[in-house]
């Protein structure tokens, strides 16, 4: 058995597989806003299913940074509460066990590469737009990390060709440089520049449902993130030029969001054709859990220090 816990930035959520059969039911808690809270709660949800399935399992976690091969300190983690924390060793420790830990866009991209969006296919660039912004790659069904563990980091890589006004209101990044694509694609920053059209401060349903009943600004909005994510992922094409770019994250959902990005990709990317699939994900928000699980038997992430290579 296999238990995934994924580590969001406001929930924590836990699963366990047997192969790909779900053994225990899919278990979510407010993610807490220290480190000793989320020790703690990893350690429940744990617990709590393999009371449930009634065995123990393997864990694996996904983060919203990574456990850094020089230190084994997590670093990159816009949870700031966890850079520069043991939490790999704490785990361990807590839970008496081997456990691995990865990226969570990685683990989301190692989900859909292996039976979800980009099942099959060679190269598979996965795609977080959530309270953050983050990026996976997975070649042949394996994640690949990168030696310096920043493989799919796209989201702090300064948003290219940038206006005028971008240059001019672009926003500061918590990693401490400006103009990141996080600040413009997360959805804080989709909720920043829609309020700075309309002066009103509103959620991304709120504005996706003015945006459906008409409102010019709603909709302008809307417009103007479609490009700019066209714009970002033309970078992303330009290195890497992926077989798929699957979509994820609660922006994800946005409408028609695929489709707007595909026919603006040829004005950016340097090809006289596109034909990279940009692509919905097929699990969900299940996938980031699914693919910590699969970190033991089916995903390729460093063995932790204290685990036989």
């Amino acid at each position: 058995m296999q238990i995934g816990i994924d580590l969001g930035g406001t929930k924590t959520e836990a699963i366990a597989l047997d192969g790909s059969e779900i053994v225990a039911a899919r278990r979510r808690v407010a993610t807490p806003r220290d480190y000793a809270g989320t020790l703690d709660a990893i350690a429940r949800l744990v617990v709590e299913i393999e009371a449930e399935a009634g065995r123990a399992g393997s864990a694996g976690v996904a983060i919203p940074g990574v456990v850094s091969r020089a230190t084994g300190l997590v670093k990159n983690a816009n949870s700031t509460w966890l850079n520069g924390r043991p939490l790999l060793a704490d785990l361990e420790a807590r839970l008496a066990r081997p456990v691995r830990v990865a990226n969570d866009a990685n683990c989301f991209t190692l989900s859909e590469a292996i039976d979800g969006a980009g099942q099959g296919l060679g190269a598979v660039f996965g795609v977080i737009l959530g309270t953050g912004v983050g990026g996976g790659i997975a070649i042949g069904g394996r994640i690949h990390e990168g030696p310096n563990q920043i493989a799919g980091e796209w989201g702090h890589n300064a948003l290219p060709w940038m206006t005028d006004e971008e240059r001019a209101t672009a926003p500061e990044c918590y990693c401490g440089k400006r103009g990141c694509v996080e600040t413009f694609l997360s959805g804080p920053g989709f909720e920043r520049d829609a309020a700075r059209l309309s002066g009103t401060t509103r959620t991304s349903p709120e504005i996706v449902r003015a945006a459906a009943a008409g409102e010019g600004t709603a909709r302008e909005a809307l417009e103007r993130y479609g490009n700019r994510l066209a714009r970002a992922l033309a970078g992303v094409l330009n290195v890497l030029d992926p077989d798929a770019v699957v979509l994820g994250g609660g922006m994800s959902n946005l409408p028609d969001l695929p489709a707007a990005v595909s026919r603006r990709l040829p004005r950016y990317v340097f090809s006289d054709s596109v034909v990279t699939k940009i692509v919905p994900n097929r699990h969900g928000d299940s996938s980031g859990v699914r693919g910590a699980a699969w970190l033991w038997g089916r995903g390729a992430v460093p063995a932790s220090p204290t685990e036989p290579a």
